[in-house]
């Protein structure tokens, strides 16, 4: 429950180049005043994030668009209106209010206001906007419980906000309006086709972009285990292929799967918007068993489900190696 104090000690902190964790409806947020440049690297510095890699600004409603982006086209109104608050993010022109520190050196910024009731009592008492990444080691799995957060970051972060278990589960479905065309850069919580039902045409999913937005690298959102990615018919002979090898092997998908009864289940619901709720979850707790590799079953590419495969093909990537 968030108090009249404890609001009142967010907003002192972000104001005095805190760093805090706040829940959204998508995943859980690092957040430090977006025109504070120091605290900003301070977000950084905590996720270990390379600073090229660009923020997303948290704004408190619809009418910050022209204070941060010095072009608003007519597209990103529209979306805005339908969609905020919400699981949406903007990329534009960035405006001078929005720094290098924010926008990775770039001349476009990220926008988006969220919809949990903490997060937007937080931005309406601050008057500004947040730097607002997922609240977790950089590339690792994102958080959607406050309990996350603390197990990840632990004291590096000044204050946890508690807000529940995230209800969207994934984050924002990020959408580039910075170059004329439209664009999804990252599938998120709100499906691609409610993005062009609003913009009456077609949308397209970039896999790759001159403009770089968080969570676009190839490896991202990964456990620590090993994951390899399945159609549901093929699971079966994938889990017995990897424990032939001597793996110690864990599985994530419906609860219909046709499995040995001895193989770890972490069973995600097959409807595309629930698989998303709960994906981020279920990848912590088959962590926590200690599992050599995850067989992933792939959900249907429609709605959430395109987001979900976008992120398990991002925990099945090649990963960097550890420094």
């Amino acid at each position: 429950m968030l108090t009249s104090d404890l609001l009142t000690r967010a907003v002192e902190l972000l104001r005095r180049g805190g760093v805090i964790a706040l829940p959204t409806e998508t995943v859980y947020g690092l957040a430090a005043n977006a025109e504070d440049e120091l605290a900003v690297r301070r977000v950084f510095a905590i996720k270990g994030r390379p600073a090229t890699h660009p923020l997303i600004v948290h704004v408190a409603n619809a009418g910050e668009l022209a204070s941060w982006a010095r072009h608003v086209p007519e597209e990103a109104q529209r979306l805005a209106e339908a969609f905020w608050p919400g699981p949406l993010t903007l990329v534009l022109p960035r405006s001078p209010r929005a720094t290098d520190a924010v926008t990775g050196g770039q001349d476009t910024v990220a926008l988006r206001v969220p919809q949990h009731p903490v997060a937007r009592a937080v931005l309406d008492a601050l008057g500004g906007g947040v730097a607002a990444p997922s609240a977790n080691r950089f590339g690792r799995v994102s958080p959607t419980t406050a309990e996350h957060v603390r197990a990840d970051l632990g004291a590096d972060v000044d204050l946890v906000l508690e807000g529940g278990p995230c209800t969207v589960g994934v984050e924002s479905t990020i959408v580039d309006l910075s170059q004329g065309e439209p664009a999804v850069l990252r599938p998120g919580g709100l499906a691609v086709e409610e993005v062009e039902r609003v913009l009456g045409r077609p949308v397209p999913v970039r896999t790759s972009s001159s403009v770089r937005v968080s969570g676009s690298l190839a490896s991202h959102y990964a456990p620590r285990a090993g994951v390899v990615l399945s159609e549901p018919g093929e699971v079966a002979s994938r889990v017995e292929a990897l424990r032939a090898q001597g793996q110690r092997v864990g599985v994530l998908g419906p609860p219909g799967l046709r499995l040995p009864s001895d193989v770890p289940r972490y069973d995600v619901p097959e409807e595309p918007s629930g698989a998303a709720r709960v994906l981020y979850t279920r990848l912590r707790e088959a962590d926590a068993r200690g599992h050599d590799v995850l067989v992933a079953c792939l959900p249907r590419a429609e709605g959430l489900g395109i987001a979900v495969r976008d992120r398990l093909a991002r925990a099945a990537a090649p990963r960097p190696p550890e420094t």
